[in-house]
């Protein structure tokens, strides 16, 4: 329900409701003053005892005329209804990074003004510009949007143009605004951080570990987690503060909101919105590099966490003439403290097996605090890095906090090692299912090859194996899988052949006919093609294009089961490292016990048929795509990335994931990325969606 233009609530009529409303709008402007008094002042008027009933009485008067309650009632700040999940938000002005300085000197504010300066034209002689130095929060950036006063929709910065609807939750923050007071533009959006101070940080922490529940890394991962809870009732109860520091979208109609963004920021405080007072007018980067060093001095006092300060320059018409280069303005950029470090001591190395069968070492660490946390463990990536650091169990290590959020091990003591360690080695068994690890020498990495019945692999293998582009049964998505595996009713793809309509029905919220549409699903892919089989299987390196080509030139599982490295080499595209990939798979005991029971529940498929030698396979009818090998990058204007796959294999071609020199062509769409800059320095030819359409022998659609 909306409130009208007046400031009336439609539906109330009659003595009772019309002084039932007025009640009810005076003890709402009082909570929010009394709100912002205690939250953001610091300076409450009136007792906890004197507020809480207020509150009651509120609460009692809606209860009793639901047809008055006001969209921006201090009750609503105590959360909702829990949310399936998060809307998407386009955001009206693209919410964009800053540069980060990765000098921490002096040079870094000397570097962004002579940007500046050089980007506007100025001359040595010309004057200074005029610049805002703010504190770098560390916390969760969102934008809240006000119509008419009235907050309507707060979403978090997502990649820039799209974020997540955090409304509900954002409502529960205290120390953002409901109902704005005085002028105010029609449209106003207001963004900063949403934050959680150090204070709550570490009671929130205690609370969770006192409840044998997951403690947080860092008050930044909580207020994260916080916000985007699906749950309103959990963010109310975790204090959480907003900070305001910059504008979106603006309605100019009464003037211009500001000219300068310490204009900006006091006009945003006169309306009730937080904003770090702690902040200086600068005209070099002498100035500039003075609150640097200011802030880091005091930086341990301040209630909550930052990593760096912020220069902008202060003019909007500057700001405005200075404009972005790629998705960051050229008149601000962030100026990051070095991460914090300590010692400690190295008290073992465990090796966790990650949903891909990557195995991880992790450096077990005597607990230190580092960086604002308490850190205990340190990921040490791959066994290359371990031997670079020649890092041993009982060393004295330097940890650091990486941008201080990812510990990290720095350096290596070595006078200060101990007698009698030992070099580390992965292990040569998976630490989960005790299959044979192999060794990626391209990647650096150690992988466990028991794909199908790794317990440490399940739930990505289930989830693989059933998906659209492999075994296609439907209803078998993510939230199913994670209930399956949970209740001990799957445990490896086979093993959802067993399933019955009444196994599933115990399931929570599964219906009859949910359950029998999914058995029914089930069934129907049991008639596969080999390509498709392989590709379900989850090979690593293996995708749709060489999992046809596997089934093409083997044309029956029992050959591909036998090959040798040798003879996979002959399959096109296939090289070493695909080849030692697929017979390490098929060499584990394990996926072939899983393979021989999917052959018993029914998984069967018709003999693939070999190639012509001039002709596409499968019978697919010639055309310039056969054979040529496409990558797509971006957003097309009329095809998803599975269609454009699907025509492109149809025809005969096939689909990487990764540009290479035997790519024939990227298709390059909207917001292309890396995969595009790849192309061009490897000289591979890039179309867009109307040349491939032209290739297939479709015409523009």
């Amino acid at each position: 329900m909306n409130e009208m233009a007046d400031g009336k609530i439609p539906g109330a009529k009659g003595p009772l409701s019309e002084a039932a409303a007025e009640e009810m709008r005076r003890l709402e402007a009082d909570l929010e003053r009394w709100n912002r008094e205690y939250y953001v002042e610091d300076s409450p008027s009136v007792s906890d005892a004197v507020y809480d009933q207020a509150f009651r009485r509120l609460q009692a008067l809606e209860a009793e005329y639901p047809q008055l309650v006001s969209p921006t009632s201090p009750t609503l700040r105590v959360g909702g209804a829990p949310k399936s999940d998060m809307a998407k938000v386009t955001h009206s002005v693209p919410m964009l990074s800053i540069h980060t300085e990765t000098d921490f000197s002096a040079e870094g504010a000397r570097a962004f003004d002579e940007r500046v300066r050089n980007a506007l034209g100025l001359k040595p002689e010309d004057p200074p510009v005029e610049y805002v130095a703010e504190l770098k929060f560390d916390g969760l950036a969102i934008n809240l949007r006000y119509e008419k006063g009235v907050l309507v929709s707060a979403a978090t910065r997502g990649d820039g143009i799209v974020g997540e609807d955090v409304t509900a939750n954002a409502r529960t923050i205290r120390t953002i605004p409901l109902k704005l007071t005085g002028i105010y533009p029609e449209i106003l959006e207001v963004r900063g951080e949403a934050i959680m101070h150090t204070e709550d940080f570490l009671a929130l922490n205690k609370k969770q570990e006192e409840a044998g529940e997951k403690t947080f890394v860092n008050a930044r991962n909580a207020a994260a987690g916080c916000l985007r809870q699906l749950d309103p009732s959990v963010t109310a109860k975790r204090r959480l503060h907003f900070y305001a520091y910059s504008l979106g979208e603006v309605s100019t109609e009464a003037g211009p909101f500001a000219e300068s963004q310490e204009g900006s920021l006091e006009r945003l405080k006169s309306l009730g919105f937080p904003v770090a007072d702690t902040r200086r007018i600068c005209h070099s980067p002498e100035e500039l590099e003075a609150f640097h060093l200011y802030v880091a001095k005091i930086r341990n006092t301040l209630p909550f966490g930052i990593d760096g300060v912020v220069y902008k320059v202060n003019r909007f018409d500057l700001q405005r003439r200075l404009g972005f280069v790629a998705r960051e303005p050229r008149w601000a950029c962030a100026h990051k403290y070095p991460p914090e470090e300590a010692f400690t001591k190295v008290l073992g190395i465990d090796v966790q097996v990650g949903r891909t069968g990557r195995l991880t070492p992790v450096a077990r660490l005597e607990p230190v605090f580092v960086g604002g946390a308490n850190v205990s463990n340190a990921t040490l990536h791959n066994e290359d890095f371990i031997h670079e650091l020649d890092l041993r169990v009982g060393d004295t290590v330097v940890i650091r906090r990486a941008g201080d959020v990812i510990p990290e091990i720095v350096r290596v003591m070595k006078d200060r090692r101990p007698e009698g360690t030992v070099e580390f080695e992965m292990p040569k068994t998976c630490p989960v299912c005790g299959s044979a690890t192999i060794r990626d020498e391209e990647e650096k990495d150690t992988r466990c090859t028991g794909g199908l019945f790794c317990p440490a692999q399940m739930k990505l293998s289930i989830l693989h194996f059933a998906s659209r582009r492999a075994m296609g049964i439907d209803g078998v998505g993510e939230k199913l899988v994670n209930l399956l595996t949970e209740k001990g009713l799957v445990k490896t793809p086979a093993d959802l052949y067993r399933l019955t309509a009444e196994s599933l029905m115990t399931l929570e919220r599964m219906g009859e006919k949910s359950a029998g549409n999914i058995i029914t699903s089930i069934e129907r892919s049991k008639q596969t093609t080999l390509a498709r089989f392989i590709f379900a299987l989850g090979i690593r390196h293996v995708g749709e294009a060489t999992a046809r080509d596997l089934a093409s030139h083997f044309r029956t599982l029992e050959a591909l089961e036998k090959a040798t490295p040798e003879e996979c080499l002959e399959v096109p595209d296939v090289g070493e490292v695909i080849a030692e990939s697929i017979t390490s798979f098929f060499a584990a005991p394990g996926n072939r016990d899983v393979i021989r029971a999917l052959q018993e529940s029914g998984v069967t498929w018709p003999e693939a048929k070999a190639p012509a030698a001039s002709e596409p396979a499968d019978g697919e009818s010639a055309s310039e795509v056969a054979g040529k090998t496409f990558v797509l990058t971006g957003t097309l204007p009329n095809l998803s990335r599975d269609e454009a796959s699907d025509r492109i294999l149809a025809a005969g071609g096939r689909v990487s994931g990764s540009v290479s020199k035997k790519t024939n062509f990227v298709v390059a769409g909207e917001a292309a990325g890396s995969k595009l800059a790849k192309a061009e320095k490897l000289g591979v030819t890039v179309i867009d969606e109307a040349e491939l359409l032209r290739m297939l022998g479709e015409g523009a659609e």
